[in-house]
């Protein structure tokens, strides 16, 4: 494992500083970026024409915001970030696994999805949503897309497709239930572009349960397939992953277990989807480790599993690009844990999976975050915290 060096270039127009890794070719580069204004928890999305969209989190824990930029030149540059939220303070980062999830959908809308926080108002733990408007000039008013009282804990995860078809996922026990052995993941779909929201669905019948503290992951590929990968709890000791596949739509879903973990505890894991040219990815952590999988749209299993090289066991919150050449960025967090916070790495592959070059390493990861990993039109990746 190998840390890279500190030579730096910072984006004036949003506070964000780049670290340049000049040890790669261009092909395989990866980019360090630092958020603006002590901003923690980003996520990143690609639209159809290479444009980068990142949201991230600011202010306290229990009860901030969250903003969004843009950037039309791979990342290099980003607009001044806009406030997501309208209700000041309905976004919680506290525990890592809650914040705000993105998706792009057609013609390049920006769809956000985040679990509220306890000041956003009484009762149960909203599921809030909103989008970019036409003008692509500010969000949306937000809105809480679940129609009832659930027991919402972990967080949520949008998805949307290139047709218009967004989704908001969750995992929640029914109103009046408390076990993770219950808990139901829940589907709400528009096919509209996110205009409206049909109410929400159980989606798996299996007696999973889901782990109450983990996040879920949830993505549509650009043949308009919806994947949710999940941990399970039932019987307290399993949590296991399940990946679920859609192909009509969000409207029926095959599930199938893709990797075992027998734990008496809540782990506090979050997932992570690419697409590109060499195929569908997934990634997910295991016992402090953190795999990768190749995912088969037609059969919904998964292939080629691989772990990130090392013998590091504080692994977690994975973060997956694919570049413009097949080539593919695995990233994690190692050391964070509950109120504290650690080191981002990364490892690249290969189109078939085989590592390129050696693990790399950089310190700084703040209390309740995480990375995000996207490709840069033309080569190279950029990974930001």
């Amino acid at each position: 494992m190998r840390r890279i060096g500190d030579l730096a270039l910072c984006i004036v127009a949003a506070g964000l500083c780049v670290f340049a890794d000049v040890g790669r070719p261009a092909a395989t580069a990866v980019a360090i970026g630092r958020l603006p204004d002590n901003g923690i928890q980003p996520q990143a999305a690609i639209d159809s024409m290479g444009g980068v969209h990142l949201i991230f989190f600011r202010g306290t824990p229990a009860h901030g915001d969250l903003f969004y930029m843009v950037s039309a030149d791979g990342g290099r540059t980003f607009a001044t970030p806009v406030q997501v939220n309208s209700i000041p303070g309905s976004a919680i980062a506290t525990g890592t696994v809650r914040g705000g999830q993105i998706a792009v959908g057609r013609s390049g809308r920006v769809h956000v999805a985040w679990n509220g926080s306890q000041s956003a108002g009484p009762g149960a733990t909203p599921m809030f949503y909103t989008r970019l408007n036409s003008e692509r000039t500010a969000f949306e008013p937000q809105r809480d897309v679940m129609h009832g009282g659930y027991n919402i804990d972990g967080g949520g995860a949008v998805a949307a497709d290139r047709d218009g078809h967004v989704y908001v996922v969750w995992h929640a026990n029914v109103p009046g239930e408390r076990e993770e052995g219950q808990r139901r993941v829940w589907v709400a779909r528009s096919d509209d572009d996110g205009r409206t929201f049909e109410h929400e669905r159980a989606v798996f019948d299996e007696p999973t349960g889901a782990c109450g503290c983990c996040g879920l992951g949830a993505f549509a590929d650009r043949r308009g397939a919806l994947y949710v990968l999940f941990r399970s709890a039932f019987e307290v000791m399993n949590r296991d992953m399940y990946l679920l596949t859609s192909r009509d739509l969000g409207k029926h879903f095959d599930g199938k277990r893709i990797d075992r973990w027998d734990v008496g505890a809540c782990v506090m894991s979050t997932q992570a989807f690419a697409e590109g040219v060499s195929g569908m990815f997934t990634a997910w952590e295991t016992k402090g480790q953190i795999y990768m999988a190749r995912v088969d749209a037609a059969s919904g299993n998964v292939s080629q599993v691989v772990a990130a090289p090392g013998d590091d066991r504080t692994r977690k919150h994975p973060a997956l690009a694919v570049g413009d050449d097949g080539t593919v960025l695995l990233a994690w967090t190692e050391e964070t844990a509950w109120n504290k916070g650690g080191a981002a790495a990364w490892q690249l592959f290969s189109a078939d999976g085989r590592p390129i070059g050696e693990t790399d390493r950089a310190g700084g990861v703040p209390v309740w975050g995480l990375v995000a990993a996207y490709s840069r039109p033309g080569g190279g990746f950029a990974l930001t915290y």
